[in-house]
């Protein structure tokens, strides 16, 4: 079997073309505004800071524009809550983006919460989470979003079939279960205490690894022609799932890098401008 290559790379530049010409269509009807994303950075963790130089470079390439916000380390609670109200009452603010971790004294969920719904690209509210998962309207956190458009793409059943989340998290592993069971998948959530996690992962027909651990998930617990989607990245250029045995056998994963990376920042993108669209024109 040779599995299809769900290639986020490819289809975040593709995008980014499309996101392109619809920014410079809303300049011509706005006298020259522009969506904008504002990124709060708080301390000086190098990784989430280069997180956030990715996301600015992505708004230019589409012809956004970015304001980076920077926050000591010592920040507190109110201070950021203060700091995100006068992002959410800035007319000229379409998006917020709170990078995530905090420093471990900020509350992050009251801090993702201030952000207003309309503002929230990054789909971190519980509104925003809870709007989605009634099928409402509201902006999906950017990593499961960016999956289920990475499996449209692609024309990936989705209806009728067993999907495997191994992963609970607030922003990944429970809102895309509530994405997949959207899209009529029946859906099994996976985590740290499930028993015969093996069993339960050799059942999926789409498995979706977004457990933060490398290559936890082992090749011989998925089944030939799966659909493998790998939300995780670590040092060395591996993911969550050992991937590498499962090329001949499955019929479609994401790789890592190049899969669902660079679709989770097109996706922050994406729900910027549609939220910039929605308040410019």
């Amino acid at each position: 079997m040779t599995a299809l290559i769900l290639d986020g790379k490819t289809l975040a530049a593709s995008w980014e073309e499309q996101l392109n010409t619809r920014v410079a269509a809303l300049k011509d009807r706005s006298n020259g505004r522009t969506p904008i994303l504002a990124t709060i950075l708080v301390g000086d963790d190098p990784a989430s800071a280069t997180y956030v130089k990715m996301k600015g470079n992505a708004c230019r390439r589409v012809g956004m524009d970015s304001l980076a916000v920077e926050m000591p380390g010592s920040t507190t609670t109110e201070q950021l809550l203060t700091k995100i109200d006068e992002l959410n009452n800035d007319p000229n603010v379409h998006g917020i983006l709170l990078q995530h971790p905090v420093p471990e004294q900020i509350d992050e969920r009251a801090c993702f919460d201030a952000i207003s719904l309309h503002k929230d690209v990054d789909g971190v509210t519980c509104l925003g989470f809870g709007r989605m998962a009634m099928g409402e309207d509201a902006y999906g956190c950017a990593t499961p979003k960016g999956i289920m458009r990475i499996l449209e793409h692609y024309k990936i059943d989705i209806e009728g079939k067993h999907a495997v989340v191994v992963g609970r998290s607030a922003i990944l592993g429970k809102p895309m279960a509530m994405m997949l069971l959207e899209a009529n998948a029946t859906v099994t959530i996976c985590h740290s205490r499930t028993q015969n996690l093996e069993g339960l992962i050799k059942q999926a027909d789409i498995l979706v690894g977004a457990v933060g651990k490398p290559e936890f998930i082992k090749a011989s617990w998925v089944k030939d022609g799966a659909v493998v989607i790998d939300a995780g990245y670590h040092p060395g250029g591996v993911g969550d799932i050992e991937l590498a045995p499962l090329k001949d056998r499955v019929s479609a994963y994401t790789p890592v890098p190049g899969g669902v990376g660079p679709m989770t920042i097109n996706t922050l993108i994406f729900q910027s401008v549609d939220s910039g669209e929605k308040a410019i024109a």
